[in-house]
């Protein structure tokens, strides 16, 4: 009986060190890079995007989900977006979000689902985390960075395939403000 209340006691101490936090989309980022008919490199983002993390004392451990609308796509260039949101790309009509929710992490790599037009696949992201403390208003934040490279293929965007380049990278850029 001892083994079953320290083994218990241990396992709700260490949930009650870990903080829950909400995406403050104000200072955090999605970007995206593909290749562009193999002599450049094109750049974009998603502005509208929420999401939530969990991240324990000693970051051995957490979760994250996140959730971007596609048609947020933003490439600073008016015509090649609404190219990226119709039926050839992103399908922002028949697939309004992306989404990505972990499955694990270990302190450097987060994995999970990726949802991107219709199809999930796992992905892991390479995560560095950035710093974090109290904030100048009363709260606590933590800031971190992820990357991921995947083949566009897999989720099923095959147009203009090399010209556009199958890998393409994602970069997140994240401060989230503690519940």
């Amino acid at each position: 009986m001892k083994i079953i209340a320290s083994t218990t006691l241990a396992l709700l101490s260490s949930l009650s060190m870990a903080a829950d936090y909400n995406v403050d989309p104000g200072h955090s980022f999605v970007s995206f890079k593909v290749g562009h008919l193999g002599v450049s490199t094109t750049q974009g983002s998603f502005n509208e995007f929420s999401g939530k993390f969990s991240y324990p004392e000693g970051g051995q451990s957490g979760s994250a989900s996140f959730i971007i609308q596609a048609d947020s796509v933003d490439t600073n260039h008016e015509a090649r977006d609404k190219h990226l949101r119709s039926p050839d790309f992103l399908d922002v009509k028949q697939f309004p979000t992306l989404s990505f929710k972990s499955t694990q992490f270990d302190g450097q790599t987060l994995t999970g689902d990726l949802t991107l037009h219709g199809i999930t696949k796992p992905v892991s992201f390479e995560v560095t985390k950035v710093g974090e403390g109290n904030d100048p208003w009363g709260g606590y934040r933590a800031g971190f960075e992820a990357s991921t490279t995947f083949k566009r293929s897999d989720f099923g965007i095959t147009y203009f395939i090399p010209g556009v380049s199958d890998e393409t990278q994602i970069d997140v850029f994240v401060e989230g403000i503690k519940e």
